[in-house]
């Protein structure tokens, strides 16, 4: 009877601590401001949020569509003295409710933040390690969603951390764009390269545009020079349209670096100087050579 009574006991507690574990966390005391004085009239609303907390920095500003601050009476906001106001911004990672008072297209109270642990287990099953309630608290800040996780496993891209996630979210990083890159053939080899192309503004439009005139399966490493220079495919053109069949990225960026143009070469061109090979471009317009001189030089 007594080891029945202590298994019982057991199963007690092992059932007690389950259901602990997957009880959703709490943050409270996180402060809110609401100003409708900007973009009101365009159906957005600007919200500031700021955890109170010294030790995590889960302050963030954003505008939103009313239909993001579910039950936001906007007519209390910006209808004169102190009104109630209470909304929910309800994401995958948890969720914020609000409460405090409102007039003159202004409003400001607390909220609290709780976890969804449905999220937390997906991140689980992904390998991802279970968040605590403030790296919840910033997954949906920066609205991290399931598809996001689901697409770096399909991409098998290396399993991201908490900080990962946070930071891909926060430049834009989705499922449609990491689909588009696979698209075109790409798939940076780190999550610091995927947050770099986003960053950076390095579009499918963009890749594609090199792809369309020769250069298809670029190393990304010569697609992240090419885009901080601001090389675009039609400033390839026109060396294409000179003779320069396809001139190798790094050259493409040497170029940039010194200023040599298509217009730069052309007047080069007819000075006399033709086909001139791009180191020599490059050495030239470096020296600041300019195709009036080297017209008066010929001459």
């Amino acid at each position: 009877m007594n080891r029945y009574l202590a298994l019982l006991l057991a199963l007690c507690l092992s059932t007690i601590a389950i259901a602990s574990a997957c009880v959703a966390q709490v943050v409270e005391g996180i402060r809110f401001t609401l100003d409708d004085n900007r973009n009101g009239d365009h159906g957005q609303i600007r919200a500031s949020f700021r955890d109170n907390d010294r030790d995590h920095d889960n302050n963030w500003s954003s505008d939103f569509s009313l239909a993001d601050l579910a039950g936001l009476d906007l007519r209390a906001v910006r209808a004169t003295g102190s009104n109630p106001v209470r909304f929910a911004l309800i994401r995958e990672a948890g969720r914020l409710d609000c409460s405090g008072h409102g007039g003159n297209s202004f409003a400001a109270g607390n909220c609290q933040f709780t976890s969804d642990e449905r999220f937390v287990q997906l991140l689980a099953a992904h390998g991802i390690a279970r968040p605590s309630v403030r790296q919840s608290l910033s997954l949906m800040a920066v609205n991290v969603r399931r598809e996001l996780i689901e697409a770096l496993a399909g991409a098998r891209y290396p399993t991201p951390s908490i900080n990962n996630l946070v930071e891909l979210s926060a430049v834009g990083v989705g499922a449609p764009y990491i689909a588009d890159l696979a698209r075109l053939g790409y798939r940076p080899a780190t999550l610091n390269s995927l947050v770099q192309f986003r960053a950076m503004g390095i579009s499918p439009e963009y890749i594609g545009g090199f792809a369309r005139i020769g250069y298809s399966r670029m190393d990304p490493e010569d697609i992240v020079q090419l885009k901080a220079l601001g090389i675009t495919p039609d400033y390839v053109l026109g060396f294409q349209r000179l003779g320069y069949a396809h001139v190798a990225p790094e050259d493409l960026v040497q170029m940039k670096a010194v200023g040599v143009t298509a217009d730069y070469v052309a007047g080069l061109e007819r000075a006399g100087y033709r086909n001139l090979p791009v180191s020599k471009l490059v050495q030239l317009k470096a020296m600041d050579v300019t195709p009036e001189f080297a017209r008066a030089l010929r001459n």
